[in-house]
This record gives C-alpha cells, structure tokens and sequence, in this order.
C-alpha cells in the first residue's frame, strides 16, 4: 500500500472525503461548486483559496492535503471534527480569548456539566464531548476570572477538568500535541486552585499521555510520584483519595509491565487489590475511576501483556457479569479485547472473535481507535478465515500490515 505521500492531491482529498461526505457535501460545506470540487479531485486544477476551504473541511491542516504530513491512522470526518473543535476550545481558553458576551454560570451548573462530559467520556461519545467541552471550558474559564476566595478554586477545578477531560480524549485519538498542552492546563489549574488531590488525577492522566507516546520510564517516575504525594494514611482514607490513589497504583502497573518488570509489576497488583477492597465497590470521583472490579480486570490486562495467558484466563473466569456491570463502558470494553487477545493467546481463535466481534458491534466509535484488535486480527492471520477478513475490515487494518505503520503489539497498542 502506498504511502500518504504517494498519492496525489486529489487522492488524497478523496480519501479524506471518505464514504461519509459525497463531492455535493464537499461543496456545499466550502462553498465552492460542484465542478471545482471534481477538478480538484482529478488534479486538474485546485488554487489555494480552494486548497484552504476543502482542508478547513475536512477538518485537517493544508499538509495533510499536500501530503506532507499524513492524517492520523482511524480518523474520519467526525474524528477531525472533535479534535478541531477541542484544539480551539483550549488554545483559545488558556490563552485568555474569553468571549465578552460570556456571563459567570453558577458554580452547581458548571459541576453537572463536567459531571454529564465525564459521563460521556466514559460512555465512549467522543463526538459528543468534543462539541460540549467547547462552552464548558469557556464558562469555567469566565467564572474563575469574574470569582474570589472558595468560588474561584472550584470554578478552577472544574476548568482542570475539563482540560483533563480534553487531554484524554486527544491522547485517545493520537493527537499527541494537543494532549500534552490540554494536560500542561489541567494541572495549572490545578495546582492554582490549591488542590492535591486534583492535581494527582491529572498527573495519571499525564503519565498515561506519556505511556501511549512510549515514553515508559517518565510514565512511571510520573505515577510513583503522585502515588506518594497522597498515599493515604489511617487519619485520611476519604473515598476521593482512596479512588485517585488507586487510580495511579494501576497506571504504575500497567507501566511496571509495559517494561517487563515482574517484581515491580506483582507489588503494585497487590497494593491495587488491597485499594480496591479498602474502597469496597466502584468509585468515580472527577474522571478518576477505581474499585475492586478494576483491579481484577487490569490484572488480566497486565497478565496477558507479560504473557502469562494461563492466569490471565484463570482471573477472566472469575469476574462475572455484575462484576463487569459495575464498570464505565470504555472500562468493560477494554476488559473484553484484553479477554480477545488472552484467547488469541492461547489459539482459542474462535472465542477470540467472538469476543472481538462484539465489542466492535457495542463500541464502533470507541473501537476504531484502539490498537489491540489490529494485534488480534494479525496473531490470527495465519489461521485466515472469511470469517477473519470479515472482521479485519470491520477494524479497517489487514490480517498482514502492510500500510505503512509499525504493527501494532501489546507492548505499542496503549
């Protein structure tokens, strides 16, 4: 398969169109006619004026059109969208741009709506959270400038929230650049609303950015830290430092296995059991979720990930379906390709479908930007069935990769 710059111009316009936005479409969201729109497709013509309009668009910059630079891997128009959308709600949040018609809102309506954005974070809505994260980083931005004292650090609380909640979902969607500056604002706010606790649940979020870029030994050192910062002791073991702590021993132990270190590895699973049955159920406390079900299920994560799929199936037959009932839906879903690919594993490739075949079904838009399918798709490639190709085109990859991307493993598919 080519790549991006192989193409042409008006390939390449083309492929970002994609299935979704005919030429008509096109058109009409630039304003240009119908017959530019098809020259330009064709290479015969495309002035920039016009080169600016279709890449405005398609939601991407003149490079990617150009081919100077290659659109992200899963990315369709709706994608492009949301990380436009989020890319100027906080550039232009944290940059002071506040709009002068933007009145202060009360501080109980700007926490229901960081509450319904996490909501819908959890729930896999990226589109949806793209368009909502716009106005509520602006109204909380308005309402921490225009309040004092006690008001204003909470106003600022729900403003570190909502670039947490923006830095996730880039890292999500592999804008690695506006996850780094997304959660660079978060923990600003953060500490300037003097909160501790808050800023240890974006120092999580900041070692998971750094573990999806591979940067392994900072994703680590930045979870211990935090980890220490606020290690709960007999006089303070609140349900929220319980959760966040929680919530960082596993980022800890996720990490401790991505570097294959088991010693490390085992002590953290351990201490997240221990939380977990200190919390006694699923907590969710401003993004940060953890409970006794997240740990068991990570622990199948971790163990598949150091190739011990033995146990890692010994755990999945423990967890039911109330256990899985009490999770968010991104947290079952991740569960079930982490069952997928211990299945795949240990060749039980018919299961692994099965449970492959479902999340794709449930999830479609959350799934599409996960890497382990495509690992689950390759590992069984060689046991290729139409049944298999049926399924590596519902994921869009192949059973063999072959476009121009490192394949994916469970060391790279964060």
């Amino acid at each position: 398969m080519p790549h991006w710059s192989d193409y042409s111009t008006g390939e390449r316009i083309k492929i970002l169109r994609g299935r979704d936005l005919t030429q008509e479409q096109l058109a009409h969201a630039t304003g240009l006619s119908l017959p530019t729109i098809r020259a330009a497709e064709q290479d015969r013509r495309l002035s920039l004026p016009s080169l600016l309009r279709i890449a405005s668009a398609l939601n991407v910059d003149t490079s990617v059109v150009l081919g100077q630079q290659a659109p992200r891997r899963a990315m369709g128009t709706d994608d492009r969208a949301t990380l436009r959308a989020l890319s100027l709600s906080v550039h232009d949040t944290s940059s002071g741009y506040l709009p002068d018609t933007v009145e202060p809102v009360p501080l109980d309506a700007l926490k229901a709506a960081m509450e319904h954005a996490w909501g819908l974070y959890w729930a896999g809505s990226y589109s949806e959270l793209g368009a909502v994260l716009g106005p509520l980083l602006r109204d909380a931005a308005v309402t921490a400038e225009a309040s004092e004292g006690t008001a204003a650090e909470e106003a600022l609380g729900c403003l570190s929230d909502g670039y947490q909640a923006a830095a996730c979902t880039a890292n999500l969607l592999g804008a690695r650049d506006l996850a780094y500056a997304s959660v660079g604002h978060a923990r600003a706010a953060a500490l300037q609303a003097g909160d501790p606790l808050r800023t240890a649940r974006v120092d999580a979020a900041r070692s998971w950015i750094y573990l999806r870029d591979g940067r392994l030994d900072h994703s680590l050192a930045v979870a211990e830290k935090a980890a220490l910062s606020i290690e709960p002791r007999y006089s303070d073991q609140t349900v929220e430092r319980l959760t966040t702590y929680g919530n960082l021993l596993n980022r800890c132990a996720v990490t401790a296995a991505r570097i294959e270190d088991e010693d490390a590895t085992g002590d953290f699973l351990s201490q997240l059991h221990a939380v977990g049955a200190r919390l006694g159920r699923e907590q969710d406390v401003h993004g940060a979720r953890f409970g006794p079900q997240t740990a068991t299920t990570q622990a199948v994560g971790i163990k598949v990930t150091l190739g011990d799929s033995g146990n890692a199936l010994t755990l999945i037959r423990s967890v039911s379906n109330d256990d899985l009932l009490q999770l968010s839906e991104v947290s079952r879903n991740r569960y079930m390709l982490d069952v997928a690919l211990a299945q795949t594993d240990a060749k039980m490739y018919d299961k692994a479908l099965d449970t492959l075949e479902e999340v794709i079904h449930g999830a479609p838009e959350w799934a599409r930007h996960q890497a382990l399918p495509a690992v689950i798709v390759q590992r069984i490639g060689s046991a290729s069935t139409s049944r298999l190709r049926r399924v590596s085109k519902m994921i869009g990859v192949k059973a063999l990769p072959s476009d121009g991307f490192a394949p994916p493993t469970t060391k790279t598919a964060l």
